[in-house]
């Protein structure tokens, strides 16, 4: 495994009580709202999927589903799901590839709370595809940490 390639790492202190903050990643419809997924009337709970077609604001669906294997949830601390990095391609069977692991991390820190959100995984991703969802999950993560920053600040 190379650290470089394998995984994504990226983190922000939001200046919010913990509590804001797990309720932003935790709750699937408020999850959805700054994601960008349709998640009305769903909800998070380990083991279960969940599914919600992904829109933009400004024009509406993207034509994909996203969709989350959950995995881990502990209260105002740590919360995780797995997925199938960059799945907006409808022409690739993602069905027998590996899905990487998405872990959410809460803080408690001096001005609110630190969020650490880690991608791990990409290396078991076939080789035809790795590159190209490693380099299109970075971007797209850079602006999700912008999304939820926006999304807290305005509660």
């Amino acid at each position: 495994m190379n650290a470089s390639t394998d995984r994504i790492e990226k983190q922000i202190v939001l200046k919010a009580p913990r509590s804001r903050v797990w309720q932003a990643i935790s709750n699937a419809e408020q999850f959805g709202e700054w994601f960008g997924v349709a998640l009305t009337g769903k909800s998070f709970s380990a083991g279960q999927y969940t599914k919600g077609n992904g829109f933009s604001p400004c024009s509406g669906d993207l034509g994909y589903v996203w969709e989350a294997l959950i995995e881990r949830i502990e209260p105002e601390r740590f919360f995780s799901f797995r997925w199938h990095p960059y799945s907006a391609d409808k022409s690739i069977d993602l069905s027998k590839e590996p899905m990487t692991l998405v872990e959410f991390e809460l803080k408690e820190v001096d001005g609110g709370t630190l969020l650490r959100v880690v991608e791990s995984g990409f290396d078991a991703i076939l080789p035809s595809r790795r590159a190209l969802a490693f380099s299109m999950n970075t971007s797209g993560w850079d602006q999700q940490i912008k999304n939820i920053e926006a999304y807290i600040a305005k509660l």
